[in-house]
């Protein structure tokens, strides 16, 4: 056992629903000792290359707090420009929602998400996308705007000492053999699978017991998503 933990089980998942008032949809989602605060936010207008298209637009941005690994790191605003780690998750953010909204139906609008981490503890990218879809879901209602036309869940999942995990935290993500991300629609469809073997190279079959363990934790992530969103 990990600290209390199956090999199979969630950590403890927490979802405040509109923790910032003034965004039109938001929510500071905790996944064990990770919190990462996830608002949704419609401007008019879309980027140059979609005016006049009718279309919409959807995009993502995510951060962590100076303070949010125990020693402070800089602000990336003091070196003028991202870094590789950021840019890379907020467009898998992005990516990982708009495979589940209709865009035609939006008009000409940009649907901003933001995902800030207030505290690390392993899985930051996969909170900030199962966070981020409930932020949406509670914006497009606010808004009167059509809603999400899937549920997407992201959970992480490895081995670790030869045994495959489900969601990692720092201990276990920074010791695994193996490090995967799974992002999954409500359809059962997949989104993206991001995998590393970081010590061990892994056989067809542990993928795809991962992949299962990953699903399994992801629909328990729908439920909880289903009842924030309401």
């Amino acid at each position: 056992m990990r600290e209390g933990r199956r090999p199979d089980e969630l950590r403890a998942i927490d979802v405040v629903p509109d923790f910032v008032e003034q965004a039109d949809g938001s929510v500071l989602i905790s996944f064990g000792k990770t919190r990462v605060l996830c608002t949704a936010s419609i401007e008019e207008g879309v980027p140059r290359w979609l005016v006049g298209s009718g279309r919409g637009w959807m995009t993502a941005e995510y951060g962590m707090l100076p303070a949010s690994t125990g020693e402070r790191s800089a602000r990336e605003a003091r070196a003028g420009k991202q870094g590789g780690r950021t840019v890379e998750i907020q467009r898998l953010v992005g990516r990982s929602l708009r495979a589940a909204y209709d865009l035609e139906k939006l008009g000409e609008r940009t649907l901003w998400l933001d995902c800030d981490v207030i505290q690390a503890d392993g899985g930051t990218r996969t909170a900030a996308i199962s966070g981020a879809w409930i932020a949406l879901a509670r914006a497009a209602r606010r808004k009167g705007l059509p809603a999400p036309v899937e549920r997407v869940g992201a959970v992480s999942v490895g081995i670790v000492g030869g045994e495959p995990l489900l969601d990692l935290d720092y201990s276990e993500d920074s010791t695994a053999d193996v490090d995967m991300n799974v992002v999954m629609r409500g359809d059962g469809r997949l989104i993206e699978v991001q995998s590393t073997a970081e010590r061990n190279a892994f056989t067809r079959e542990e993928l795809d017991r991962l992949i299962d363990l990953a699903a399994a934790g992801i629909e328990q992530i729908f439920e909880i998503q289903s009842k924030a969103a309401a």
